[in-house]
């Protein structure tokens, strides 16, 4: 029986070719994300670039709470990547901006919540895709993201 996953914790991790990362969840959950985007935005990643290097990557000394690439001093957290995970797989452009804007900002979902004026269950069906996400919140995301930079 898959364990109930209250906040994305790893199962296992493997690296694949192409800088992928293919991440197994407690509750049996498998998604890929691809880390080639990240090296421009994480300039901390440029050791990874080598795919040699990126195949060292394992589960952190910290029940699966991270990944890790311990010669390095690279931890990534399991709810980072499961969000970054989402949205470069989301089914649609909508989804893909509301898990990105999750994602870059590090919202959880009752930030996010609060953010939008919702409830948390409400995000939590849009970010599992039990619900889509309507064009009006992509839309709004960008209005909050644009209020923040400008505060």
């Amino acid at each position: 029986m898959a364990s109930v996953m209250k906040r994305p914790r790893f199962k296992a991790v493997k690296a694949l070719a192409g800088h992928k990362l293919r991440m197994t969840f407690i509750d049996g959950s498998i998604m890929t994300v691809n880390f080639t985007p990240f090296f421009d935005e994480s300039p901390g990643l440029a050791p990874l670039r080598d795919q040699a290097k990126f195949a060292q990557a394992c589960i952190g000394e910290d029940c699966g709470w991270t990944v890790e690439w311990p010669e390095f001093d690279i931890q990534i957290g399991a709810d980072t990547l499961w969000l970054d995970a989402q949205a470069q797989n989301a089914p649609d452009e909508n989804t893909r901006i509301f898990a990105q804007w999750r994602a870059r900002n590090g919202l959880s979902l009752a930030q996010a919540a609060a953010a939008l004026g919702m409830t948390t269950r409400t995000m939590s069906a849009y970010g599992s895709g039990a619900r889509p996400v309507p064009r009006y919140i992509a839309l709004a995301v960008k209005g909050w993201e644009a209020e923040q930079l400008s505060a």
